[in-house]
C-alpha cells in the first residue's frame, strides 16, 4: 500500500540530483570557457567582453583603409520638356517624353456636372458608365479592349466636377492603335439604347451601393457643395439624384456632347510618347471624320450654347436625417457625418499654394490610423482633435481648388451623442488656422506637401492627368520645380492671410445620420466671429 508514496518520493530525488548534476556541470563549464563568461572569486558568473579576434575586418566605427572616396548620384538635366501644340479645329496636343517601355495617352475635357445646368444633372455619370462602349468602327467594347491587350494596354474614365477624363496606358508600340480607340470613344460613340439601358442599371447600382455603404465621403462633398454653392455650377451634384435616372435618355446625351465634347474644349496629353508622332496622329484621327452629335442632331431641344457662369458662393447647409449602415464585424458604432466648409480659393489664385500648405497643416485622418509623421500623426486635426476627443472617430482637412473658386472643408465623424461637441470642435479649430504657426510646424507642413507632391509625380499617369489639366487650364505646364519653389516661399503670415480671408466667407455644412441637436449654420458663423465659441454654450471637456 506504500508504493505509491515510495514512487513519489523516488522521482522527487532523482529530479534533484540531475539539476544538482547540470549545475555542476554549467560551473565546470564556465571556469574552462575563455570567452563570454568568467566566474569571480564568489564563485558567481558575470558577462565580460571577448578579447578574441574574430574576424581580420575593423570594427564598424573605423572606416575601412583604402577605399576610393564615395561617389554620389547626382540629379542631372530635366531635358523631358513638355511640348504644346493647337490644331486647326482647337485640339491642343500637349507631351513629354520619358524613358520606359509604356505610355499614357488621354483626352481631358473641360465638361463635368458643374455644366449640367441646362440638363438634367447625372449626365457625366452616365457618360462615365458609356465609356469605351461601341463606336463607329468598333462594334462592341470587347473589340476595344482585346485591341488594347494586344499592346498590354488597360483603359479608364473618370470625371470630376470641372473635368472629363478618358485614359489608356500601354505599350508604346501601340501608340497609334491607343490613340485611334481614343479618338473612337471621344467623338464617335454609337450610345445604342442598349448601351444606355446598361448604363442606367450600372448608375442605379452605383446609388444603392453607395446607401449600403458605411463609407459617406462620396455623399457628404456632394452635400456640401451643393450648400456652399447652391443651385448653381459647382452646386449641381456629381452622382445622378435617383429621380433623374429615368429621365437621362440619348438625346440628351448627345444635346449635351455636341456643346462640350467639341475639339477646341480638349487636350489630348501624353506621357512617354515621341511629340511629333503624338501630333501626326492627332491630326490623323481627331482632326478627320466627323463626331457622332455632327451626323445625328438631337431630336430633343437643347441650349445654345455651353453655361459659362462664374460660381456663386452663397454658403448655408444641407441636412439629411437617416440611418448610416455599420458594419457589424468592425465593431464600430454608427457614425453621424459632418462637414463644415469655408469659401477657399481657385488653383490660379496667388493663395493657392499658402492654401495648400495649410491644407498640410491641418491634415487628419482616421482614429485607427497607424504610422508616424508622414501620415499626419503631427498635424492640428490629429493632435488638436483626435488625440484630445475619444469620441472623434475621423477628422479630415480637404482643399478642393477649382478653376474660379475653391471650397475649403473639414470632415469629421462621431456617435450621434456627440454631433454637436463634434460641430463645436471643429468650428474651433477652424477658427483657429488664423493663429500663427510655429517655425517646426510651418517646415513640417511645406516638406510634407513638397514631398507628397513630387511622390506622386514618379507615377506616369499622375504626370499625364498633371499635363492635362494646366494645359486645359492655362494653356502651359509648370515644371514641379516651380511649385516646389513656391512652396518654399511661403511664410507663416501667408498661411495666417490666407486663413483670414477664408473666415470672412459664411461657413456651408451638411451632415448626413442620426443628427438631432446638430447646432443652425446661423450658430457656427457666430462661433467663427466670437473666438469659436458658441453663444451661451458651457465648456468642452476631454472627458464628457
Amino acid at each position: 500500500m506504500s508504493l505509491p508514496y515510495n514512487v513519489r518520493a523516488l522521482s522527487k530525488r532523482i529530479l534533484l540530483n540531475k539539476c544538482y548534476s547540470n549545475t555542476l556541470h554549467w560551473r565546470s563549464f564556465a571556469s574552462e570557457t575563455s570567452g563570454g563568461r568568467a566566474s569571480d572569486p564568489d564563485g558567481t558568473t558575470i558577462n565580460v567582453p571577448s578579447k578574441d579576434v574574430v574576424t581580420p575586418l575593423p570594427p564598424l566605427s573605423q572606416p575601412i583603409p583604402n577605399l576610393p572616396p564615395v561617389q554620389y548620384a547626382r540629379p542631372g538635366d530635366q531635358s523631358n520638356v513638355t511640348q504644346v501644340t493647337r490644331l486647326s479645329n482647337g485640339l491642343r496636343v500637349a507631351s513629354e517624353n520619358r524613358f520606359g517601355q509604356f505610355c499614357t495617352v488621354g483626352v481631358v475635357i473641360d465638361s463635368g456636372p458643374r455644366y449640367e445646368l441646362a440638363y438634367p444633372s447625372g449626365i457625366s455619370h452616365f457618360l462615365e458608365k458609356l465609356a469605351f462602349q461601341s463606336t463607329s468602327e468598333y462594334g462592341e467594347r470587347d473589340v476595344i479592349f482585346r485591341e488594347l491587350e494586344r499592346h498590354g494596354g488597360i483603359c479608364d474614365c473618370q470625371s470630376t466636377r470641372d473635368t472629363f477624363v478618358y485614359a489608356a496606358s500601354a505599350d508604346s508600340r501601340g501608340l497609334e492603335s491607343v490613340t485611334r480607340i481614343l479618338s473612337e470613344v471621344v467623338l464617335r460613340p454609337q450610345l445604342s439604347m442598349d448601351e444606355v439601358e446598361l448604363a442606367r442599371q450600372a448608375v442605379q447600382f452605383d446609388l444603392e451601393t453607395l446607401g449600403m455603404r458605411p463609407e459617406q465621403e462620396p455623399i457628404v462633398m456632394d452635400m456640401v457643395h451643393a450648400a456652399a454653392y447652391r443651385d448653381n455650377t459647382l452646386g449641381f451634384p456629381k452622382l445622378c439624384p435617383s429621380e433623374n435616372v429615368p429621365t437621362i435618355d440619348r438625346d440628351t446625351l448627345l444635346s449635351y456632347l455636341s456643346l462640350h465634347h467639341t475639339p477646341e474644349r480638349m487636350v489630348l496629353a501624353g506621357v512617354g510618347v515621341p511629340h511629333d508622332e503624338l501630333v501626326r496622329l492627332a491630326e490623323r484621327y481627331f482632326v478627320q471624320g466627323s463626331a457622332t452629335w455632327e451626323n445625328e442632331k438631337s431630336a430633343s431641344p437643347h441650349p445654345k450654347g455651353v453655361d459659362t457662369s462664374v460660381a456663386q458662393y452663397t454658403g448655408g447647409s444641407k441636412l439629411e436625417e437617416c440611418a448610416i449602415p455599420v458594419y457589424a464585424a468592425v465593431g464600430l458604432p454608427e457614425l453621424a457625418h459632418v462637414v463644415i466648409g469655408l469659401k477657399g480659393c481657385s488653383h490660379q489664385d496667388k493663395d493657392f499654394i499658402a492654401a495648400c500648405v495649410l491644407n498640410m497643416m491641418m491634415g487628419g485622418g482616421g482614429s485607427f490610423s497607424a504610422g508616424g509623421p508622414g501620415k499626419g500623426m503631427y498635424t492640428r486635426l490629429y493632435t488638436n482633435v483626435l488625440n484630445r476627443y475619444h469620441w472623434m472617430y475621423s477628422a479630415t482637412a480637404y482643399n478642393h481648388a477649382y478653376g474660379d473658386t475653391g471650397l475649403f472643408c473639414i470632415h469629421a465623424t462621431a456617435p450621434p451623442t456627440h454631433v454637436r461637441s463634434l460641430v463645436e470642435v471643429i468650428t474651433r479649430e477652424l477658427y483657429t488656422m488664423q493663429a500663427r504657426p510655429g517655425d517646426q510646424e510651418l517646415r513640417r507642413a511645406k516638406t510634407q506637401l513638397q514631398s507628397m507632391l513630387l511622390m506622386n509625380l514618379e507615377a506616369r499617369p499622375v504626370v499625364f492627368e498633371d499635363i492635362g489639366r494646366q494645359v486645359l487650364a492655362t494653356g502651359e505646364r509648370r515644371r514641379p520645380e516651380h511649385f516646389i519653389q513656391e512652396i518654399e516661399k511661403i511664410t507663416a503670415e501667408d498661411v495666417q492671410n490666407v486663413a483670414r480671408k477664408m473666415l470672412v466667407s459664411a461657413p456651408a455644412m451638411a451632415a448626413r445620420g442620426e443628427i438631432k441637436g446638430i447646432p443652425e449654420i446661423k450658430d457656427i458663423h457666430a462661433a467663427l466671429s466670437n473666438e469659436g465659441r458658441f453663444p451661451g454654450n458651457r465648456r468642452l471637456t476631454l472627458f464628457r
